[in-house]
């Protein structure tokens, strides 16, 4: 059977009707373009999260200048707060990916110096908190700025709001802390195998947090924070007067340097 081929120009009607599926191609293709290359120029850029452990690669390279604390002091004993959720924020902070300690070697080996004197006391050094990113300190300052979370104040500040906090330095936008060589610790009793009695707890945001204030110390409690405070004077620390167990290196190697690295060490 023979089929006749079909001249368009004989059959108008049939010639529209393709010029018209034509034209809408094109159109329709011009525009799914036209939208990509737009939402291509306008899209946002993302601002990358702090990593997790799992998307830190095997091949992570441990910051220079610092070491993990227990290569240089193996018997201390370790509370690293802000990994954990009993912290004034209540929750892990930004950047702490393990529960360890990182200082520069410089602060690591002067307070290994401190660590020989006091065991021979009958003391350990246990650490709070070392080194902290800046991605941790930003956390901090987010917190401060939300006068609706106040799940942990009746342990850290009852009798503060947090502008109060802010306003008087317990909070900061920029910590020593994340130069690295600031260390938050205190001393632990080998005989009692229990921590020292400073008449205070760690992140307590009041007066009583204050080295010497006699006011709410008893004679033994004000002589456990002299211990403390007099050893790590003696090898190369300086304290601050609103926090008993806060100590930074005088000499510290990077004293205008906020570093972000998170607070993890890669054991290869």
């Amino acid at each position: 059977m023979r089929i006749k081929s079909l001249s368009i120009s004989k059959h108008p009607t049939l010639s529209c009707i393709l010029c018209a599926i034509l034209l809408a191609s094109m159109l329709i293709s011009t525009s799914c373009s036209g939208k990509k290359a737009t939402a291509e120029t306008v899209q946002a850029p993302v601002e990358e999260p702090a990593p997790a452990v799992g998307a830190i690669s095997d091949d992570y390279q441990n910051p220079e200048g610092f070491v993990l604390l227990t290569d240089v002091i193996p018997d201390a004993i370790l509370e690293i707060r802000y990994y954990s959720t009993y912290n004034f924020a209540g929750t892990r902070i930004d950047g702490y990916l393990q529960p360890i300690a990182l200082l520069t070697v410089e602060a690591a080996n002067a307070l290994k110096k401190v660590s020989d004197e006091l065991k021979e006391q009958g003391y350990r050094l246990k650490i709070y908190d070392a080194y902290r990113p800046q991605q941790a300190v930003d956390h901090f300052v987010r917190w401060s700025k939300d006068p609706s979370d106040t799940l942990t104040k009746q342990y850290f500040y009852p009798m503060y709001d947090k502008p109060y906090l802010f306003d008087n330095g317990y909070i900061a936008r920029r910590s020593g802390h994340t130069r690295g060589s600031t260390v938050d610790l205190t001393l632990f009793d080998m005989r009692t195998e229990k921590e020292v009695d400073m008449g205070g707890t760690f992140d307590w945001f009041g007066v009583e947090s204050h080295p010497s204030h006699t006011a709410t110390l008893t004679r033994q409690q004000l002589a456990n924070r002299m211990l403390l405070r007099n050893t790590m004077v003696k090898h190369g620390f300086k304290p601050i007067e609103s926090e008993w167990w806060h100590f930074t290196l005088k000499n510290e190697p990077y004293p205008n340097t906020y570093f972000n690295h998170p607070v993890y060490w890669n054991v290869r």
